[in-house]
């Protein structure tokens, strides 16, 4: 805290509150990183309703739907998440807006937790949905306001975009009072809540009339606003990059801070490109805001010395401009290096522990989830991973290609409770109705997992750990056509029978499910119930062997003195090591429960 209304807040925190100032009523997300802490932050609010939605375009289709009823309403997710919402949204922007919407997706440059980084902001001409781009955690609670006024104001929803250095960043926030937005009331309205192919023309001519509005809007609002200094250098740029250029520049080069970055502000960028000697644009990711400049018959410098992959820095863009002098400082410490792996405990150890065994017989299509680390030793056992979702449709395909090549391996889908929730029930349906001979393997740990345990339709509870009916993924499989003979319920704990499974599965004449049931190690409740169990190891047995370290990778083993040690604070007894030693050298102790 820094004063009676200041406080040091996360980005994603400070758009949290912005929400609420703005007097948001209805939220709704699918966690993703970087922009999970913006819903955690929005259902802290009792008067923000506020629940995890089973996938990103569900959250979208949520937050259209409360909009369209008469409150103000918030959807987050992270740039991957966009892809699965924008069917949902394209319409929405065609149709407009009765309460105040606004989608925040969080990018991350630099990939940090992403398999790729596309740049969000190319969403605002494909869709025409303005776009604000907040600098730091203020503008973040600043902007989420300006973004419901401006949402009423043009009858359209917003875009916020943020990079994982806003989302994650802190800063100082100077809080307000929650404003009070009475529910707007609903009337019917078909021409502008149903899409209708025959509405579609007069709906598209109305949009473009909007953007040249916004257009002209961005040319005025102080979202975008030049900082005149020393006029050698003008550099025009936005978010996070703004803050380095600034920092390196400081009064010795003029700013256009771009903050509302579609439509951009043509005469804006015009007037500054005049006062300035040369124009640079410094930008994360796709050359976005120089090539409209360019467009516009300016000369300006960018992805020439900017470079157009990770996330930028000040050291990057000092090196990219030529400036000398010393770089920030660095410790001339090197952290040790260690693979990624599962967590002391973790319910896919023992499945990917079994089914190293068996690689020689199948293909294995991984998804995404903690379980997508098998992809690296000591396991090796995934193959491919798309996207979520994707492990089944990849399973069938490879059987169907397998079947004309004449090869024998056997197609397994590794698929999580979430991400089956999520978007696997569609490849499942796909997989029935095709008569797919391949092994569909549920790894059930009743959590969204791999972003911080978030609920969802399997976990038994809402956001408010109030209890709910929990949905049963082999009761979908059920209620899909899967027959009770086809279904296979194992323990992840239990190599002997998790080889047993695998094995039957590998024989299967049809579609195969097997569910791996156990919570994460990591929730309070498993944690709470495993307390005081503990594998020991017995040093006068051990033979340093080392199988127990080399084959399942868990951190709480190690070597010290040649002989296996355990860490107790680490372990939760699982057991999967004990079951490995040939020696009898590991056991659990303080009973299973």
């Amino acid at each position: 805290m820094a004063g009676n209304n200041k406080y040091f807040m996360m980005g994603n925190a400070a758009l949290a509150r912005g929400a609420y100032e703005a007097g948001v009523v209805f939220a709704a997300a699918y966690p993703g990183t970087p922009s999970t802490q913006i819903f955690e932050n929005a259902a802290k609010y009792p008067e923000i309703y506020s629940e995890w939605a089973t996938n990103e375009a569900v959250a979208a289709e949520l937050a259209i739907g409360a909009q369209m009823a008469g409150v103000r309403a918030l959807c987050s997710m992270k740039h991957f998440g966009f892809n699965v919402a924008a069917d949902p949204i394209f319409p929405c922007v065609y149709n407009g807006v009765l309460a105040g919407l606004v989608f925040v997706v969080a990018d991350d440059p630099g990939q940090a937790t992403s398999s790729t980084e596309p740049d969000a902001r190319r969403w605002g001409p494909q869709m025409r949905i303005p776009i604000l781009e907040p600098a730091d955690s203020q503008e973040c609670k600043d902007f989420t306001k300006a973004a419901y006024e401006i949402s009423e104001r043009f009858d359209t929803p917003i875009l916020i975009r943020l990079t994982a250095r806003i989302s994650h960043g802190t800063g100082i926030v100077t809080f307000a009072e929650r404003q009070a937005v009475p529910i707007k009331p609903y009337t019917r309205n078909l021409s502008k809540n149903v899409g209708m192919s025959s509405l579609g023309k007069f709906k598209h001519a109305r949009l473009e009339a909007r953007v040249k509005d916004l257009a002209q809007f961005s040319d005025e609002t102080d979202l975008n606003r030049i900082e005149w200094g020393e006029r050698e250098i003008g550099v025009i740029s936005n978010g996070i990059s703004y803050q380095y250029v600034k920092e390196i520049f400081g009064d010795g080069a003029s700013y256009l801070k771009i903050g509302f970055s579609y439509p951009l502000p043509e005469k804006k960028i015009r007037e500054f490109a005049a006062g300035v000697r040369k124009l640079y644009i410094v930008e994360e990711l796709d050359p976005y805001m120089e090539e409209y400049v360019k467009q516009l018959g300016i000369p300006c410098v960018g992805k020439e010395i900017i470079p157009a992959v990770n996330e930028l820095s000040i050291d990057v863009i000092k090196e990219a401009f030529g400036v000398t002098g010393e770089k920030r400082r660095r410790l001339d410490i090197k952290a040790p290096e260690r693979t990624p792996n599962f967590c002391a405990g973790c319910t896919h150890r023992g499945v990917y522990t079994a089914m190293k065994k068996h690689l020689k017989k199948v293909i294995a299509c991984g998804d995404i989830g903690c379980y997508n680390l098998a992809v690296l030793p000591p396991y090796s056992v995934h193959e491919t991973m798309q996207d979520m979702g994707g492990s089944i449709p990849t399973a069938i395909s490879f059987w169907k290609v397998f079947q004309l090549a004449g090869r024998p391996e056997k197609p397994f889908a590794f698929i999580g409770d979430s991400t089956f929730f999520h978007s696997g029930m569609t490849g499942l349906a796909d997989a029935v109705y095709r008569k797919a001979n391949i092994v569909v393997f549920i790894l059930d740990n009743r959590s969204t997992a791999m972003t911080g345990h978030q609920d969802h339709p399997g976990s038994g509870r809402m956001m408010d750990k109030t209890p709910t009916e929990p949905i049963e993924i082999d009761d979908i499989a059920r209620g899909m056509g899967i027959k009770e003979d086809q279904i296979r319920y194992v323990d992840p704990y239990d190599l002997a029978d998790l080889d047993n499974a695998i094995q039957e599965g590998i024989a299967a004449d049809k579609l195969y499910f097997i569910v791996a049931r156990r919570p994460c190690p990591l929730l309070p409740e498993t944690r709470k119930a495993r307390a005081g169990i503990s594998c020991v190891v017995s040093a006068d047995k051990c033979t340093n062997c080392k199988a127990c370290v080399r084959q399942t990778g868990c951190p709480a083993l190690s070597i010290a003195e040649g002989k296996a040690v355990i860490e107790r604070e680490d372990c939760n007894g699982c057991g999967i090591c004990a079951q490995i030693c040939r020696f009898q050298a590991i056991e659990t102790v303080g009973g299973l429960r």
